[in-house]
């Protein structure tokens, strides 16, 4: 059996883990406990009912949180003349086509953001062993792959989140920081959970939304009333 530290028992006091909480009072628990020596993320972590192994059950998508992430994302962006102007004129990190290719081929991932233009997947395709695993494949469905490399970029460094469901059925993913506004982390919330509901695909069967759960890095996760997000458990 594990033995708690001292500062994990402070901080999980008073956190009753078999009770659904409000949204707002969730929000409080989490961030009075978020005590470490940094600036914690809030993470929302969702139990959803489908096997992402059926391609009709495959949840993913992106949702661009109101208040951000409080996070400084890298991003690169493969393309080629004009495109690749733009793409640096809207303050991509790295930009590029051949070169940046064998960069990343070579298993050098100096972003966090992957963006391409529809003629560039030919050859971003020959990275899917190096981008894959990562979740940085460029994807048309979550707006990654685009011509409007202006908006993917600046939505991108502005507090657009991807998501891919988990082989478990869990979506998860940074809602902002501790240092956040109780409102701003709420709204968040609210904004990725929303999203996470409209991209029900046609094959869930029965209870799509399960569980929804907030953590911060260091600290305990606390269970959230669905209807108190603004859904229904659908």
């Amino acid at each position: 059996m594990t033995k708690l530290s001292k500062r994990f028992k402070k901080v999980i006091e008073g956190v009753d883990g078999n009770k659904f909480y409000d949204l707002e009072e969730a929000v409080k628990l989490i961030k009075s406990r978020a005590t470490a020596k940094f600036d914690e993320t809030i993470e929302v972590a969702i139990n959803l009912g489908v096997d992402p192994r059926h391609a009709d059950q495959m949840v993913r998508g992106v949702v661009s949180l109101p208040n951000g992430t409080g996070r400084a994302l890298r991003v690169a962006v493969f393309a080629k003349g004009a495109k690749a102007d733009e793409a640096k004129k809207a303050g991509a990190d790295i930009v590029g086509a051949d070169d940046l290719f064998e960069i990343v081929n070579k298993g050098e991932i100096n972003f966090d953001r992957c963006i391409a233009t529809p003629d560039m997947m030919g050859l971003v395709g020959r990275l899917g062993k190096v981008l894959g695993p990562r979740g940085m494949m460029p994807n048309p469905k979550v707006g990654t792959v685009t011509m409007d490399v202006t908006t993917a970029v600046k939505d991108a460094k502005g507090g657009a989140v991807e998501y891919r469901v988990e082989k478990a059925g869990i979506v998860q993913g940074g809602v902002g920081k501790a240092s956040f506004t109780e409102d701003a982390i709420v709204q968040n919330v609210k904004a990725f959970v929303d999203s996470v509901v409209k991209a029900k695909p046609t094959g869930a069967k029965g209870t799509y939304l399960k569980k929804i759960a907030l953590s911060s890095t260091m600290g305990p996760g606390v269970k959230i009333s669905p209807a108190s997000v603004g859904v229904a458990q659908v």
